[in-house]
């Protein structure tokens, strides 16, 4: 090198060539072409917007009790002599069956001392109507002897008139006058006294048989007689046990319905009503009526909380709840379900007993709205399919919400054709390629409607 450094000229040959080489290559590229590039279309699945019908559903939980619940107590005292073979907890016993006797020998002796009172007062009550038709016939005959008399003596009285007959005679007939009308006094008065005597009597029937009524109510207590088909939930007596007045005997579940109190949250209880919004009514003074729950016209149906596809009863909206649980912030629903106990399948579908665990689904009155995808809507907005098949982003407001599905109050309009897949990137105004998700289309429908 520090020889050709001695050499100049050598030095300025290798620039000039260096210099001629760069600008051959200059001169020698090639010029970018410039080309206006289109985004590729975007395929995306689609539905239209549309009013279809739509049935609000909302989910509630509670228990299942007995419609009715007979807890049954001793009316009177005294020793068990029977108890029903099937009165143990858990076992059926059909309606009419007499379960329970309490030993009736007691209350049967006071009932035939009653009886035979009572005889002896019908006894009575006849013999004195015997009596007071016989007086009165005898008070007949005598006022017929009286007026005999009565002639006699005046006849009498003429010829002592006449002086013909001693004044002996004239008394003596007077005296048989007299007599005959005490007769006829004493006969009117007996036969007055009968009226006091039968009313006597028959105020003395009646208060006998008043208690040959209450006598016979008595022993037929000592029968207890199932009123309805039952389950027994429990058993506090034993044979030959002595019970009491108000003694616990047993308690039975009547099979042929239960209800279940379903705690409803009140965030839901809108939704619930949606389909009345715009629709006020006077709120009646006595609560909730039947009028009022028949209005909401809600339909509902039980479920057994678990993995039991076939446990499922319809229902019937019986009543709601005066107040507002203030812990839960919950309000109850009461619904009844009739022949709870029937179609069993084992392991599939018990029966719905007490204390069981259900969830109750409500349902409103099916109406006319603006139903999509909860996928379809991103922080509030919805990506449509604008002109030209390009990307559009529409804000919506959301009215309520019901699983995987939302309706829209506002911010669509019918035709709309709302985008149901993923779309990555999202830039608004890029170009699109809709297809209809016709099948999706159709299940979004009965979705909506509760048809699924």
């Amino acid at each position: 090198m520090k020889k050709y450094l001695k050499k100049p000229y050598i030095l300025l040959v290798f620039i000039g060539l260096g210099i001629f080489v760069a600008i051959f290559m200059v001169k020698e590229r090639l010029v970018p072409e410039h080309i206006d590039a289109e985004m590729p279309s975007k395929r995306v699945d689609v539905i239209e917007a549309k009013l279809i019908p739509f049935r609000t559903r909302v989910v509630a939980f509670g228990n299942v009790e007995p419609t009715v619940t007979l807890n049954t107590l001793a009316e009177v005292s005294g020793k068990i002599s029977y108890m029903h073979p099937d009165l143990n907890q858990g076992n059926t016993i059909t309606a009419g069956t007499v379960v329970v006797r309490i030993d009736p020998e007691d209350y049967e002796v006071v009932l035939k001392q009653t009886a035979a009172d009572l005889a002896g007062n019908q006894s009575s009550l006849k013999q004195l109507e015997v009596e007071q038709q016989t007086t009165r016939r005898s008070l007949q005959l005598a006022k017929e002897n009286l007026e005999v008399g009565e002639k006699e003596l005046e006849r009498i009285r003429t010829i002592w008139d006449r002086k013909l007959i001693a004044r002996s005679t004239l008394d003596a007939e007077e005296q048989k006058v007299i007599q005959l009308r005490q007769q006829v006094s004493d006969l009117q008065g007996q036969l007055n006294t009968y009226a006091s005597r039968k009313e006597s009597i028959l105020a003395q029937t009646t208060r006998t048989e008043e208690q040959m009524r209450g006598q016979k109510t008595t022993l037929g207590r000592t029968e207890i007689i199932l009123p309805f088909t039952a389950r027994i939930s429990e058993v506090s007596i034993e044979k030959d046990q002595f019970v009491s007045i108000g003694s616990t005997l047993f308690e039975a579940q009547d099979i042929n319905g239960v209800e279940i109190n379903a705690q409803l949250p009140i965030m839901h209880m809108r939704s619930l009503v949606s389909h009345l919004e715009g629709k006020p009514f006077d709120s009646p003074a006595m609560g909730i009526t039947k009028e009022v729950l028949g209005r909401l016209n809600l339909k509902a149906r039980v479920k057994l909380v678990g993995n039991l596809p076939d446990a499922i009863w319809d229902a019937e909206v019986l009543r709601i709840s005066e107040s507002i649980d203030p812990i839960r912030r919950t309000l109850g629903i009461v619904v009844g379900v009739d022949r709870p106990y029937e179609k069993v399948i084992p392991g599939r579908r018990p029966p719905l007993l007490k204390g069981a665990y259900t969830a109750v689904e409500f349902f409103a009155p099916i109406r006319e709205a603006m139903v999509i995808p909860r996928k379809a809507i991103h922080h509030g907005r919805v990506y449509s399919v604008g002109e030209d098949q390009r990307l559009q982003i529409k804000p919506v407001e959301i009215q309520q919400q019901q699983g995987d599905l939302a309706v829209i109050s506002s911010g669509l309009a019918e035709g709309d054709q709302i985008i149901i897949s993923d779309l990555v990137p999202v830039i608004e105004g890029m170009p699109l390629l809709p297809i209809v998700a016709t099948e999706y289309e159709a299940e979004l429908i009965n979705r909506a409607s509760g048809t699924e």
